[in-house]
């Protein structure tokens, strides 16, 4: 197993009212989506580990959102920070905080879920696709510029997971 990691060194401050920390699997690398994600004109897409690699660092500082009804992104509605990403194994693993005072509605419906209910999804700019014309697009290089909470059935990869710490 091989582990790639960045993070952004935020002070630990006890029982801080807004700040609730939180872990997801954002994406697998070098494995199709399940289903064809916003933008990718139906089509499937594999991000190789190296294009993730790369972009580690892009992650760092970047918002995460979500979409009442929790089925898709709504950059408008950042509700997170991400401050960690690492990669382990397949998986892409992110950590960051909520901004639960700011936006209670949406932390008592995380809460709500069944943990193995949520998930995330990416959001990119920049992708290269090896060939336009494969049925599954093969993206050899992105820039993150965010990530999404949503229910696990919505995402395009359907190993993702979502936990607010308790």
């Amino acid at each position: 197993m091989r582990l790639e990691a960045m993070a952004v060194k935020i002070p630990h401050v006890d029982g801080h009212p807004n700040r609730v920390a939180f872990e997801g699997v954002l994406t697998v690398v070098n494995a199709p989506s399940d289903k064809a994600p916003a933008g990718a004109r139906g089509h499937r897409v594999m991000l190789t580990r190296e294009a993730a690699e790369k972009a580690l660092p892009s992650l760092l500082g970047m918002a995460v959102d979500y979409r009442p009804g929790w089925d898709g992104h709504d950059a408008r509605c950042k509700i997170g920070l991400l401050t960690e990403a690492d990669l382990i194994g397949q998986k892409l693993v992110v950590r960051g905080y909520l901004y639960a005072r700011d936006f209670p509605e949406a932390a008592e419906e995380i809460v709500a879920q069944a943990p193995e209910a949520m998930g995330m999804s990416y959001e990119l700019a920049d992708a290269r696709v090896e060939d336009m014309r494969a049925e599954i697009w093969k993206l050899t290089r992105v820039t993150f510029t965010g990530a999404a909470i949503l229910l696990r059935e919505k995402a395009a990869y359907r190993a993702t997971s979502f936990r607010m710490a308790s």
